[in-house]
């Protein structure tokens, strides 16, 4: 019946457009979030996802999450706009595909969270990264991350030293004693000269 028809479409013409309001205001609220990410991360990881399960997604979301990193599955066509031109064509080519980002204030979280994830499933892809003006492909964000390790591995071995030099300090150790007797002539010194400190 075309007059039962006609009597059906404003109430779904007004659906309709409800959904293209809402639609418009989810992506506005999306390229917004995006545009903040990329102002304010240290660097953004850029992953392909495909045929990594729900539960596999969250292990790596939760992995981030505990050190300070965030993961986002986003559209391609407004991260782009959100990237507001940094990075040039390079970085408008690394989003292809489905894509996941791993971001974070702290630079090498991204990385490491992510390369380390990727060691034990290869279903994540690391296709580069975005730090700053800088973009990186899968190579660069490995090395980013194996930097990170290296810091961890220095920063463990200053601990331990630390360690023993404040437990020798507290045991009235000699060598320590000696040491700072020597510091204490040296200052003397600088001082008998006029040199100041």
């Amino acid at each position: 019946d075309p007059l039962k028809a006609n009597s059906r479409a404003p109430g779904w013409a007004g659906r309709l457009n409800w959904r293209t309001v809402m639609d418009k205001a989810g992506k506005q609220a999306a390229l917004a979030e995006l545009e903040e990410v990329f102002e304010n991360s240290g660097t953004v990881v850029v992953t392909h996802y495909t045929g990594l399960s729900v539960a596999e997604l969250t292990k790596l979301r939760t992995s981030l999450r505990e050190q300070g990193g965030r993961l986002k599955v986003v559209k391609n066509r407004i991260a782009k706009i959100a990237l507001k031109g940094k990075g040039g064509d390079a970085a408008q080519g690394l989003f292809t595909g489905q894509v996941a980002i791993a971001y974070a204030e702290d630079p090498t979280v991204p990385a490491k969270a992510t390369a380390d994830f990727a060691k034990d499933n290869d279903k994540l892809k690391l296709v580069g990264g975005v730090m700053g003006a800088e973009v990186m492909d899968g190579a660069g964000v490995e090395a980013l991350a194996q930097q990170a390790c290296e810091h961890l591995r220095i920063a463990a071995v200053l601990g331990r030293q630390v360690g023993r030099r404040r437990a020798g300090f507290e045991n009235g150790d000699a060598g320590l004693t000696g040491l700072g007797h020597g510091v204490d002539m040296a200052v003397k010194a600088r001082l008998g000269k006029g040199d100041g400190l």
